[in-house]
C-alpha cells in the first residue's frame, strides 16, 4: 500500500460544543519509514539489472512478478556493478549509464524496510572509466580508474539527479571508496604503483580526517559487510570497523604463504553477510569468515565464478565446466548439478540473496534461479527477452 503524508482538519461539530473557535488544523507524523513515491513491503522485492553484452540492451526483471522491463541501450557495455538499487553500465566509451531499478531496502540494524518504485533511466553519471560504487542512505561514492573518487547525493540520486557533495583525488591506482561509519574509507596509493598500500578515512565532503595504520600492501578487493569493510592485501585481509566516531584496522593474515596466483583479490557475498567468497588460483577458493577472522582453503577444481550464502550456508562454485557445485563449511562438496555449457561460463556470475542463487547464462535469454538450500534445484528460468551478458540484483 502506497503511504501518503495526510493532513487532518478537526472541525467543531457545533458551535456551542467549541465555543465558535475556528477550525484546527492538525498534521500527523510522517510514517515511519516513508518515501516518497514509492511503495513499502512486507519483504524483499529483488530485481535484476540485465545487460546484453551484444545489442547493449538493459532489462530489469522483476523477481516477484517475472515482468520484463524495458530500459534503453548502453552501446558496448562493459561492465555492469550496483549498490543496491542502482545499476552502474560503463559503456564501450568509458561513459556511465545509471539505471534505477526501483527496488531498495534500508536496514536499520534491528528491523529492515523495503521499497518498489518504477524503473527508470537515470541518465549518465559523472566520469569515465568506473571501477567501484558504494552507497549508504546520504551517499553514493563512484570510484574511477583515474584514481578519482566522486561523491554524490545519494538523496539527489532517489530522485533522479546527479550532485556532487565532494571529490577525493588521488593518483592513477586501482583504488575504491567506500562509505561507512558516516565517512568515507578510501584507498591510498602507492606511489608509482598500479595498486594501493592502504586505506584512509574521509568525511562526506571528501575531506581526509583519520588514518588507518594498518597498512595493506598491494590492495586488490574489497566487500561491505555487517563487521565492518574487508580489503584484500598481499598478506591476508584488512577488516576496518567502526565504534563511537573512532576507526580500526585489523589485519586477517593467511593461514600459511601465498603465491600472487593465490591471493583473493576480488570477494563475493551475500549482501549483510560476513562470510566471504574469492578465488584462489585457477582451481581452488578462499571461503573468509569475517566474525571469526580466519580462512579457509577450498579445493575446488577449475573456477568459472564464485559466492558465498553466508554463515551456515553452502559455497557456490561455478566451474569452468558447467556444472554449479555447494560445499559446506568444512569444504567437502555437497551437491553437483549441470547448469551451463563449458562455453558459456566465461562470462557467468553468481547472484545470492537470502533464499536463492541467481546464474546467468550469456549465451542466451535466460538466468537460473537455484534453491541453494534444496540441492541447488533449479526453481525457475528465467526469461529475460535477450542474452543475459551482465547481470546484478538489487533490493537485497
Amino acid at each position: 500500500m502506497k503511504l501518503k503524508a495526510v493532513t487532518v482538519v478537526v472541525a467543531a461539530l457545533t458551535l456551542a460544543a467549541c465555543g465558535g473557535e475556528q477550525p484546527k488544523e492538525v498534521t500527523a507524523e510522517v510514517p515511519h519509514g516513508y518515501v516518497e513515491g514509492a511503495e513499502e513491503a512486507a519483504e524483499a522485492q529483488s530485481r535484476l539489472i540485465v545487460a546484453d553484452s551484444d545489442t547493449g540492451a538493459v532489462r530489469v526483471v522483476d523477481l516477484i512478478t517475472e515482468e520484463v522491463h524495458e530500459v534503453g541501450r548502453v552501446d558496448g557495455v562493459q561492465a555492469v556493478t550496483g549498490d543496491g538499487r542502482f545499476g552502474y553500465l560503463t559503456a564501450g566509451d568509458g561513459t556511465i549509464r545509471v539505471i534505477d531499478s526501483g527496488s531498495w531496502m534500508v536496514d536499520h540494524g534491528d528491523h529492515v524496510h523495503y521499497y518498489r518504485a518504477k524503473v527508470r533511466d537515470v541518465g549518465l553519471a559523472p566520469g569515465k572509466q568506473l571501477l567501484a560504487a558504494y552507497s549508504d542512505p546520504a551517499v553514493s561514492a563512484l570510484s574511477y580508474s583515474d584514481g578519482t573518487a566522486i561523491l554524490l547525493d545519494r538523496a539527489a540520486l532517489d530522485k533522479g539527479t546527479f550532485t556532487e557533495l565532494g571529490k577525493i583525488p588521488r593518483e592513477p591506482h586501482a583504488g575504491v571508496a567506500i562509505p561507512y561509519g558516516e565517512h568515507i574509507i578510501a584507498t591510498v596509493a602507492d606511489t608509482g604503483k598500479p595498486f594501493a598500500r592502504g586505506v584512509r578515512v574521509h568525511d562526506r565532503q571528501g575531506k581526509a580526517v583519520a588514518e588507518i595504520d594498518q597498512p595493506c600492501p598491494e590492495l586488490r578487493g574489497q566487500a561491505v559487510t555487517r563487521r565492518g569493510v574487508v580489503f584484500g592485501c598481499a598478506d591476508g585481509a584488512l577488516l576496518v570497523t567502526e565504534k563511537d566516531g573512532a576507526f580500526a584496522g585489523v589485519k586477517i593474515p593467511y593461514p600459511r604463504s601465498v603465491t600472487a596466483q593465490e591471493r583473493a583479490t576480488a570477494f563475493f557475498h551475500r549482501p549483510g553477510g560476513a562470510t566471504l567468497a574469492a578465488r584462489a588460483g585457477e582451481s581452488a577458493v578462499w571461503s573468509l569468515d569475517v566474525g571469526r577472522r580466519s580462512w579457509q582453503y577450498v579445493e575446488t577444481g577449475p573456477v568459472a565464478a564464485v559466492n558465498a550464502v553466508g554463515e551456515g550456508g553452502p559455497l557456490l562454485v561455478l566451474s569452468r565446466d558447467g556444472k554449479l557445485r555447494s560445499f559446506d563449511g568444512t569444504g567437502k562438496e555437497q551437491t553437483a548439478i549441470p547448469l551451463l555449457t563449458p562455453e558459456a561460463t566465461a562470462a557467468a556470475l553468481i547472484q545470492v540473496d537470502l533464499t536463492r542463487a541467481y546464474v546467468n547464462n550469456p549465451l542466451s535469454a535466460e538466468v537460473y534461479e537455484i534453491d541453494y538450500n534444496d540441492n541447488l534445484r533449479r526453481a525457475r528460468t528465467l526469461k529475460v527477452g535477450g542474452k543475459a551478458g551482465h547481470i546484478v540484483e538489487t533490493g537485497r
